[in-house]
C-alpha cells in the first residue's frame, strides 16, 4: 500500500494492539475497556493500544469513546463517516493497528478478553494465528445457534479452503499475518475466511462464548444472510458449478419430455390437459431464474470491485498523537 503514513514497525510500536469495531455499544463499552485494559496490563504491561472503531453508531458510543480516549493515552478512537458494516469497520481498525501482536475482539464481551493470556502462550509456541473456537454459545436463541452451526458446515463443504468450524473473528494475530491480511484489496470482505486463506500456522483455542454484556445484537438475520452470501461467493465458485449441473439436468429432462411427446404423437395418444405442461414451464422458468441469480451475485461483486472506491472514510480520530492524519487514513483505504 503506497501511503505516506508512519512506519508501524518503529521502536514506538506497542507489543499488543486490541482492535474492536463498535456499533451502538454505549451501555457496555466502559466495562469492555475496563476488562481489556486489565488484561493488557497483566500480559504486556504498558506496551499496548486499544483501537476502537465507531461504525456510524446512533447512540452515544462515539462520545463515550472520546471521553475514554481523553482519559487514557492507550485508547485510539476512530470515527467512520457512516455505518459501513462490521467487516469494514474491523478492517479500518486493523489497517491502523501498530502492535507486534493484534487481538481482534467485539465490544459486546461475548468473547472474553481474559483469554488473551492462553492465546499469547500458544503464539509464544510459534503460532501466527490463534483463533477462538466455540464450544457453547450462551444467550442465543436455538434458531440462531442452529443456523450458525448449519452455515459453518455448509460453508466448509462449498469453499476451496479450510475454514474452521464454529469460529468468528475473535483471534490473536502476529504482525506478519496482519500484514498479509492488510495487503488483500477486496471490497466485499469475509475476514475469517481471508485469514484462513493465507495459511501460516493457525491453532484453535476452545472456549465457551458468553451472552452479550448489554444491549442488543447488531447482527439480525438479514445481515447474517448477507454475510453468508459474501462468504460463499468470496471463496468458492461451487454455486456456478451447481448452476451448470442444473442446466445439464434440465436439458436432459427436456429431452426426455420431447421424446415422450413424440412417442405420444406417433401412437396417436393426445397429451392430457395443460397441468403437466404448465408445471414443466414453471419448473424450467424457476430454474433459469435461480441460475441467473447465482450469476448475478458474482457479477455484482465484480462490478463493485472494478469501481475501486475507498473501503471507508474516516471522519475523525482521537488519541495517539503521532497517528496518521485522517486524510492519510482515507487514502490508505483507497490504496
Amino acid at each position: 500500500m503506497s501511503v505516506a503514513t508512519l512506519d508501524r514497525h518503529d521502536s514506538m510500536s506497542p507489543r499488543l494492539s486490541v482492535v474492536a469495531p463498535c456499533y451502538n455499544e454505549e451501555e457496555g463499552l466502559p466495562e469492555f475497556v475496563r476488562r481489556v485494559t486489565e488484561t493488557c496490563v497483566a500480559n504486556v504491561g504498558a506496551s499496548y493500544e486499544i483501537v476502537l472503531v465507531n461504525d456510524g453508531s446512533r447512540d452515544k458510543t462515539w462520545s463515550i469513546m472520546q471521553n475514554l480516549s481523553a482519559n487514557d493515552p492507550h485508547i485510539v478512537a476512530i470515527n467512520l463517516s457512516r455505518n459501513y458494516g462490521h467487516q469494514i469497520a474491523l478492517t479500518s481498525g486493523l489497517q491502523n493497528a501498530r502492535g507486534e501482536r493484534i487481538l481482534i475482539i467485539d465490544a459486546d464481551l461475548q468473547d472474553p478478553p481474559e483469554l488473551l493470556a492462553p492465546m499469547m502462550e500458544k503464539m509464544d509456541e510459534g503460532a501466527d494465528v490463534v483463533y477462538g473456537q466455540r464450544r457453547k454459545r450462551e444467550g442465543e436463541t436455538l434458531f440462531k445457534s442452529l443456523t450458525a452451526a448449519i452455515f459453518y458446515r455448509v460453508l466448509r463443504r462449498l469453499v476451496d479452503i479450510e475454514i474452521p468450524l464454529d469460529t468468528g473473528d475473535f483471534r490473536l494475530m502476529t504482525r506478519r499475518a496482519l500484514d498479509v491480511l492488510n495487503s488483500m484489496p477486496e471490497q466485499t470482505r469475509f475476514i475469517r475466511g481471508m485469514v484462513s486463506w493465507m495459511g501460516l500456522k493457525q491453532v484453535p483455542l476452545m472456549y465457551d462464548r458468553s451472552a452479550r454484556f448489554a444491549g442488543e445484537t447488531a447482527y439480525p438475520l438479514s445481515k447474517m444472510v448477507r454475510l453468508a452470501f459474501d462468504a460463499i461467493t468470496g471463496f468458492s465458485i461451487t454455486p456456478l458449478r451447481i448452476a451448470s449441473y442444473l442446466g445439464v439436468a434440465m436439458g436432459g429432462l427436456s429431452l426426455v419430455m420431447v421424446g415422450y411427446t413424440l412417442l405420444s404423437w406417433m401412437f396417436g395418444s393426445a397429451v392430457a390437459g395443460w397441468t403437466s405442461l404448465t408445471s414443466i414451464v414453471l419448473l424450467i422458468g424457476s430454474t433459469q431464474l435461480m441460475v441467473l441469480g447465482m450469476f448475478g451475485e458474482y457479477l455484482g461483486r465484480m462490478y463493485i470491485e472494478t469501481k475501486r472506491r475507498p473501503l471507508y472514510v474516516v471522519d475523525s480520530v482521537i488519541g495517539r498523537a503521532h497517528i496518521a492524519t485522517e486524510a492519510a487514513l482515507t487514502q490508505r483505504a483507497a490504496s
